[in-house]
């Protein structure tokens, strides 16, 4: 069937349009991917006082599971291509099912690093913002930064609403419970995924939402590899690919990297009990789903590159106060925090993604792929350096405050990208003020 296949209709009026379905499982596939991803800042204290690891050595096994997130998402991207989305998430579920059950019978750090670092990491890394990037691009034209936002917030909100969970499951029944009860969670989408995940419009007889048949072309059938390798090399010569991943890089160190597995060994050293702090990260989880969202609406009809600005250097200026707010009670200066945190978590990714496409066009879901993968690095960074300054300092003050001072370098980066507007067809005119505004309101 060809992209002018007179059979591909697009669905009828009064019907849901095939392309939300697929939205909404693979919403759920990222949540449920991202349940394990909630236990290592829960489980830090617990696996110190079982195995007597320093923070550095579990500090180093999340690093390598950031790590390999980031940077499988190029080749994740390539190989849905190569395979089709619903057998690539199928099989990185059951990857990170299997990591996740069999942590429940190590003994020794290496094994942290194998099944904790690089099967989860694998694993979870397949079905990353890649996957969010392949969606919105081959299912919809209309409302892509929309749906691109909530797909965002289930990934990352899955990690953060999960931990008072996790949590409370540790305290009662020790931390190998909570590790099968995440994995449980990832196999529960699998049904899901094989019913309802589909790779193409033309699948199913429809054109993408908001397109027509001419916005689903034929799938690319080269090897994954060599299609990551090529994308990463022409992206490299484009200066927006590099500011791009400098600015994701900094948002992964200040999020994933240093917040989300310091923050509750961070609260505990002032005395908080663990599971406050592991309630408060759920609280961002929370509002990180509204954030995104409202920033996925904001970035088709803001300029994305404001909006950048505008996230980095807010959040930023919040690290810099944060380190006063830590303390055995809970005040509501933390609480304000927290909610802005939230609502700034992952709002960078619609705009990030807005700007691939501008730049990359087709190539924007493997060229995403590989600023993700910056954004994944400075996890990794983020996540080891905070166990070292730990260990070395005794506080994580000066993790804070240089994370603070890279967020600001990462919105004056992103200020400073250029605009690239799709060319005109010869012998058309610019549309009147007035058309722009109803073009931006309908998406």
């Amino acid at each position: 069937m060809t992209v002018h296949d007179p059979l591909i209709r697009t669905a009828a009026p009064h019907r849901i349009h095939p392309a939300w379905w697929v939205a909404a499982v693979t919403f759920l596939a990222l949540v449920g991917a991202a349940a394990f991803r909630a236990v290592p800042g829960v489980l830090i204290d617990p696996l110190r006082a079982e195995f007597g690891w320093s923070v550095s050595t579990i500090s180093a096994a999340v690093a390598v599971n950031m790590a390999l997130y980031g940077l499988t998402a190029p080749f994740a991207a390539a190989l849905m291509e190569r395979f089709g989305i619903r057998r690539v998430v199928m099989g990185a579920l059951l990857v990170v099912a299997l990591g996740s059950g069999l942590t429940v019978f190590m003994t020794t750090a290496w094994q942290l690093v194998l099944l904790w670092g690089v099967l989860v990491g694998l694993g979870s890394g397949a079905m990353a913002l890649s996957l969010v990037a392949t969606v919105t691009g081959r299912w919809f034209v209309a409302r892509r930064g929309l749906v691109s936002g909530v797909l965002t917030a289930g990934g990352a909100a899955g990690q953060l609403v999960f931990l008072p969970l996790v949590a409370w499951i540790d305290s009662a029944w020790g931390w190998r419970a909570a590790s099968l009860g995440t994995t449980a969670a990832a196999l529960a989408v699998l049904p899901l995924v094989a019913w309802l995940l589909r790779d193409r419009p033309r699948d199913l007889g429809v054109a993408p939402y908001g397109g027509t048949a001419a916005d689903d072309p034929e799938p690319v059938r080269a090897g994954a590899a060599r299609v990551a390798m090529r994308g990463l090399a022409e992206a490299a010569r484009a200066r927006p690919f590099w500011l791009l991943a400098l600015g994701f890089f900094i948002c992964g160190m200040s999020t994933n990297g240093l917040v989300q597995p310091h923050f509750i060994p961070a609260a505990h050293d002032h005395g908080m009990p663990v599971t406050t702090a592991a309630g408060l990260l759920a609280v961002v989880g929370v509002f990180d789903i509204a954030g995104t969202v409202l920033s996925g609406w904001l970035t088709d009809r803001v300029d994305p590159r404001v909006l950048l600005l505008a996230y980095y250097g807010l959040r930023g200026f919040s690290l810099f106060l944060l380190p006063p707010l830590f303390g055995p009670e809970l005040h509501v200066s933390m609480v304000a925090f927290i909610v802005f945190y939230g609502l700034d978590w992952v709002a960078t990714v619609p705009p990030t993604l807005a700007l691939c496409r501008e730049h990359f066009g087709a190539r924007a879901p493997v060229v995403f792929g590989w600023v993700f993968a910056a954004h994944q690095i400075g996890s990794a960074v983020a996540a080891f350096g905070g166990g070292v300054i730990r260990d070395v300092t005794g506080s994580y003050d000066l993790a804070w405050f240089l994370a603070g001072g890279l967020c600001l370098l990462a919105a004056a980066a992103s200020i400073s990208i250029r605009r690239n507007p799709p060319p005109r067809p010869e012998g058309t005119r610019p549309p009147a003020p007035e058309e722009a505004a109803a073009d931006a309101a309908h998406g």
